[in-house]
């Protein structure tokens, strides 16, 4: 049979006809001349150093080892061969076991070079796909984005798998969390329950289930389902997930794809464990700056809830901005961003605790013991000069409630202030200058040195907060807060900012931080009803100090943001082992 012909692929899985044929040539010198050597499989001869143009029927056989265990021989052939001696036979016997052993030592290194080159390559992809799945799956600390992650490597890998899922423990066990393709979610919850599942959980370890059918481990399954691969997510000796690929075919999944999915399932592990981690710090420094804020706020009673209030307000309306079109086209906020807006809304009064107590709680002109002392001076001016005081009293105590006294009230103070008696020979005046200077403020209660120390909030929550490392993705947090009173025209306070000065963020906190200001009841007022508070933004935007359109975006939509500030909730998933997991988020 010549070299060109068929079956010889058999022979070519162990050694190349090129490379025989060398072993033939150094070996023939060595044989009779007229002598042929041959290779036989199974006793059929498959490669012969010369044409074959007649019946075989006297040869010499020796066989060849090799690691499949193909029953393998060469030999030789020799038309006369019962002429030849007993020393002849032996030489060729020679020959033929020691090419034999040679054409065996090849066949083993060429072996052991194919294992070793075919174990580079697996290497080489596990490698190749552990630096994809570490990119990948490390792209970002957030939950969802790893799990995603995974998902996604798993559905566009050539995995054989027409659904994917991801199980998440919980207090109460595992729920699913992402999943691909197209299934029951309440067929993999049962699989929960199986001892499968159970199984890979303890031992740590995935399974792969080729015929679902026959596996009473996995009996609640569908019969869509005939073959399945399990595999934990693990981080060191903790589960922290479990995935389960799923195919409508039999055997489709088989030891590489344990390892590909092993190697996915330990970068997976170890994500998931640094975004719970991540998540833990978050909720962690969650807690605390809420404190921070409600421990500013309980300061005074009637302002407790605000900042809270504010910060899920702001967000709510972030979000719709980040949704409309039209001169807000192109402005969209991240998750990053949104809980940027969400902390700035909860620390843009923290400033505050550097306020005097006395300034801050401030609920009318005057303290009333300071008062309760100048009706004693208009007694004792009464009793003395025998003149009615209680009238006078009594309009000076309406007036030191009032947050926008008329004209008149402005002048009866000023002719009250006026008045002075003498009293065992010192001069003692009716009101004293800075009584005066209280009680002649014409709107509010605050005099312009206690509004000036109001104003220092923003700038001192800057200087509070500047001690803290944040985050990057918390980089325009201080902006913000140090923002959220100044003013489009130029108007407001610290650093009497203008127009595209002012961060957007800014600008919705400042319209919020108003809105839900006015329609909270104070010490020195009542609640403004809500339809009030809308006109005063809508007024104070056509004075040029809000911004306009982002006021009649709020107007529009006030329910809609109010409804969305309700179900505002920044916990985020965080594992069993730190606290209890919170699904809900910014998305």
């Amino acid at each position: 049979m010549n070299a060109s012909l068929r079956p010889e692929s058999r022979l070519k899985k162990f050694i190349k006809p090129k490379k025989l044929k060398a072993f033939f040539q150094k070996a023939a010198p060595l044989l009779p001349e007229n002598a042929m050597l041959c290779a036989y499989i199974d006793s059929y001869p498959l490669f012969c150093d010369k044409p074959l143009d007649h019946a075989f029927s006297d040869s010499v056989h020796v066989p060849v080892k090799n690691p499949a265990g193909e029953n393998l021989s060469i030999g030789v052939y020799i038309p006369d061969l019962s002429s030849l001696s007993e020393s002849e036979l032996s030489r060729i016997n020679s020959v033929l076991e020691l090419t034999s052993f040679s054409i065996a030592n090849h066949i083993e290194s060429e072996a052991a070079r194919r294992q070793i080159g075919e174990e580079t390559l697996s290497k080489y992809r596990e490698l190749a796909l552990l630096h994809r799945s570490i990119v990948e799956l490390n792209n970002s600390l957030r939950l969802k984005d790893v799990i995603r992650a995974l998902s996604n490597e798993c559905r566009t890998s050539a995995l054989p798998a027409d659904m994917g899922v991801v199980f998440l423990p919980e207090e109460e066990g595992f729920s699913v969390f992402d999943s691909f393709g197209e299934f029951d979610l309440d067929t993999f919850e049962e699989l929960v329950e199986c001892s499968l599942f159970k199984d890979v959980i303890a031992s740590l370890r995935g399974e792969i289930i080729n015929d679902v059918a026959h596996d009473d481990r996995c009996s609640k399954l569908p019969d869509n389902i005939s073959s399945l691969l399990i595999m934990p997510i693990p981080s060191p000796s903790v589960c922290e997930g479990v995935l389960i690929l799923t195919s409508c075919s039999t055997n489709s999944f088989n030891a590489a794809h344990l390892k590909h999915v092993s190697t996915l399932a330990s970068v997976a592990g170890i994500s998931i464990s640094n975004a719970y981690n991540f998540e833990s710090i978050r909720v962690l420094m969650d807690a605390l700056l809420k404190a921070l804020a409600e421990a500013i706020d309980a300061r005074d009673p009637f302002t407790a809830g605000h900042s809270e209030r504010v910060a899920h307000l702001a967000v709510s309306f972030a979000q719709l901005v980040g949704h409309e079109d039209g001169c807000f086209a192109g402005i969209s906020f991240s998750d990053e961003q949104l809980r940027e807006i969400f902390y700035s809304g909860i620390l843009h009064d923290i400033g505050k605790i550097g306020i005097k107590e006395e300034v801050l709680t401030k609920k009318t002109r005057l303290p009333k013991s300071m008062l309760d002392v100048i009706g004693m001076r208009l007694k004792l001016f009464g009793l003395h000069h025998e003149q009615e005081w209680e009238d006078d009293y009594k309009r000076l105590k309406q007036i030191n409630i009032s947050l926008s006294p008329p004209q008149e009230d402005l002048d009866f103070v000023d002719s009250i202030s006026n008045m002075k008696f003498q009293v065992n020979g010192s001069i003692v005046h009716m009101i004293q200058p800075d009584e005066r200077k209280c009680l002649l403020v014409r709107r509010g209660n605050l005099t312009s040195e206690e509004r000036m120390e109001i104003e220092r909030h923003p700038a001192e929550s800057q200087r509070i907060l500047e001690h803290i490392p944040f985050q990057d993705d918390l980089s325009q947090l201080l902006v913000i807060i140090g923002q959220h009173h100044e003013r489009l025209d130029g108007s407001g306070y610290p650093a009497g900012l203008k127009a595209d000065e002012i961060l957007i963020q800014s600008r919705i906190l400042a319209i919020v931080d108003i809105y839900d200001a006015i329609t909270q009841e104070r010490h020195y007022k009542p609640a403004t009803p809500k339809s009030r508070a809308l006109e005063i933004l809508a007024l104070e935007a056509c004075e040029g100090k809000l911004d306009k359109d982002l006021v009649n975006l709020f107007i529009e939509n006030i329910c809609e943001i109010e409804n969305g500030a309700d179900s505002i909730n920044l916990d985020r998933p965080v594992s069993p082992r730190f606290c209890k997991i919170a699904r809900t988020n910014l998305n």
